[in-house]
């Protein structure tokens, strides 16, 4: 990388896990993890959330992503990854906050693993009852 160029830094959450990402300019290499985006995200929906915050404003293929992601399953670290893309494109230019927020990219799931109660197989469901 050129001592110039300007690296943007931005951090996403979903669920449990958490994606760290540096974007810079360049020609939309994605590297997750140290592996290429195709081979980490397999599947085309997974690799679609990713990529909508760049559809949204229409700068597919104009940054290079390096990004860090732990916790959680695929499906969530791709949430975490796009929440992390659309801030860094909103540290870029401010103008195309108004863009992502209208299509719901800057907005964390909070939707989570509702936590196991006490005297309770899980969280919500109940041990059998026995009326004898």
């Amino acid at each position: 990388m050129a001592a110039t160029e300007t690296i943007y830094t931005a951090t996403g959450r979903r669920k449990t896990s958490v994606a760290r990402l540096w974007m810079t300019e360049g020609s939309g290499k994605i590297i997750i993890n140290d592996r290429p985006f195709e081979e980490y995200l397999p599947t085309l929906p997974l690799q679609n959330q990713v990529l909508a915050p760049f559809q949204t404003t229409n700068l597919v293929n104009k940054f290079d992503l390096k990004v860090v992601v732990r916790g959680s399953g695929l499906p969530g670290q791709a949430g975490a990854i796009k929440l992390a893309a659309a801030r860094a494109l909103t540290q870029m230019d401010l103008e195309l906050r108004g863009t992502l927020k209208a299509a719901g990219h800057l907005r964390r799931d909070p939707r989570a693993k509702e936590r196991k109660k006490a005297g309770q197989p899980g969280a919500r469901k109940r041990f059998q009852f026995s009326k004898r």
